[in-house]
């Protein structure tokens, strides 16, 4: 039942030629009879017969095996003449499901032993006829099937192309949001590194501090070594993370929200008109590691802004309120934009892992205004407070 398994558009194809080939057969049939010489007959209805039965070996047989199909209907056609209507489509159907290679000369062979009938049969005008008429036949139909096939192996390369760069695109996301939770992982160490140190050393203060009890300075021996024990498993573990040289400082310092104005001052410099609105009127509510993705939110929108609109102004503002709220405004260029630094678009995918680990929120793309804005909502919940000795900051950081 292989042969009945095809699409609705398969068959509605098949159909298609056919009928063609049922059309041609009978004009072919029909202009022979007329044309007969005196005295000569041709049994009608047996020959409709036999074309008849090569429609059907076309319909069932044109998809899956053009070739044998072809090769029958060579021989098929000395038989019966709406055979040749038959073996004409078959050849069209050669040529557009096979390689060139195969179908020129078997569609080759059957012109030849076309022409040869006619030869044979016809008188010398109307064998001059009769092979010109198949032979530009014969040409249309192969070279239609040929730039059919062509389209089609066009149009499945096209697709084929599609699913790969989508697949590629999938892939560069994904890689860029392990490479951000790669970064975020390791300023995460940093921030760990130093605040267990100085819990380390503030320990070891107290352990020698000659006024303390001995059972204090014990539990303070304690805290020092479970610090130290604390640093090594974490440089343990995140240390396949780390690319750095060695003899590089584990420890460098990380960005905050205060350093948002020599990252502005740093891109006027290099030629970029940057506005700052600054409008956070208790710096210290704002915890570190707000501050520090607040930056890295900044940097990303200027970056972007360079890349796409070199020329165009930026503001940028910050706003702390119950949240912080972070927008980077630059307008579009109109027209065709000038050739601009390569990138892959994997900045904001990014941008949105940092803000979705504090559960903020984050929006891109083109106001009714014809500017584009970056804007991120960033919590402030957990907020360190001066005076509490940090453990909220602490805590923060940890989770």
């Amino acid at each position: 039942m292989e042969l009945f398994r095809r699409s609705w558009r398969e068959w509605l194809g098949d159909l298609g030629a056919t009928g063609a080939a049922v059309l041609l057969g009978w004009v072919l049939l029909r202009g022979t009879v007329e044309d007969l010489p005196a005295g000569e007959t041709i049994s009608v209805p047996r020959d409709m017969l036999a074309g008849g039965v090569t429609c059907v070996l076309l319909l069932l047989f044109r998809r899956r095996y053009p070739v044998a199909l072809a090769v029958v209907m060579i021989f098929a056609q000395w038989a019966a003449t709406s055979a040749l209507g038959t073996a004409a489509i078959a050849m069209y159907s050669l040529a557009m499901l096979r390689p060139w290679r195969i179908a020129l000369p078997i569609a080759g062979a059957s012109l030849a032993l076309i022409i040869l009938l006619f030869r044979v049969l016809s008188a010398e005008p109307d064998f001059r006829e009769g092979a010109i008429l198949f032979a530009l036949i014969y040409a249309v139909l192969v070279t239609t099937g040929m730039l059919v096939r062509s389209q089609r192996q066009l149009i499945a390369s096209l697709r084929e192309r599609a699913r790969a760069a989508e697949t590629e695109q999938r892939l560069r996301v994904e890689e860029a949001r392990l490479l951000e939770r790669e970064r975020i992982a390791r300023e995460m160490h940093d921030v760990l590194a130093h605040r267990i140190s100085l819990l380390a050393v503030h320990a070891g203060a107290l352990e020698y501090r000659p006024d303390m009890a001995a059972d204090q300075r014990e539990a303070a021996g304690v805290i020092r070594q479970s610090a130290y024990e604390a640093m090594e498993d974490l440089r343990e573990v995140i240390g396949v993370l780390r690319h750095d040289a060695p003899g590089a400082d584990p420890e460098r310092p990380q960005p905050t929200l205060a350093d948002v104005a020599a990252l502005v001052r740093e891109s006027r410099r290099a030629g970029g008109r940057v506005t700052l609105a600054e409008n956070v009127p208790e710096p210290g509510r704002v915890p570190d590691r707000v501050g520090r993705h607040a930056y890295r939110i900044v940097q990303e929108g200027l970056t972007n802004a360079r890349k796409h609109a070199p020329d165009a102004e930026v503001t940028v503002s910050l706003d702390a309120g119950a949240d912080l709220d972070i927008e980077i405004v630059n307008a579009v260029p109109p027209g065709p934009s000038a050739p601009s630094l390569p990138g892959s678009g994997a900045g904001l995918v990014g941008l949105a892992e940092r803000v979705a680990l504090l559960g903020g929120t984050l929006e891109h793309g083109r106001t009714p205004g014809g500017r584009f804005r970056l804007r991120a909502r960033l919590p402030l919940g957990n907020a360190h407070v001066p005076g509490t000795g940090g453990k909220g900051d602490v805590h923060g950081e940890l989770l």
